[in-house]
């Protein structure tokens, strides 16, 4: 399963979602530290969800990490996040 793809379906599942963006940003990374030629590596990631109602930004941080912590034990070396629930979505 390509990186991108289990990123993808391991988030919907665990906070389903009402909007999820997985852009693999590897190709701006080329040559750098922790960048593989094959890519996925450096990924940005935006959800929305109302799993983070309650939770301030470290504490989503750190659930998105518990998530996707084989992801980023193997092949992720970078992981901008981008996490709201739908009303703080919805006020931007």
């Amino acid at each position: 399963m390509r990186v991108a793809t289990a990123i993808s379906t391991k988030l919907t599942e665990a906070l389903a979602p009402v909007r999820l963006d997985v852009v693999d940003d590897s190709c701006r990374h080329a040559g750098h530290v922790g960048a593989r030629p094959e890519g996925e590596t450096h990924f940005r990631v935006e959800v929305v969800s109302m799993r983070f109602e309650g939770l301030d930004r470290l504490a989503r941080q750190r659930l998105v990490y518990r998530i996707l912590a084989a992801e980023i034990e193997s092949h992720v070396h970078a992981l901008e996040l981008s996490t709201m629930t739908p009303d703080e979505d919805a006020a931007r």
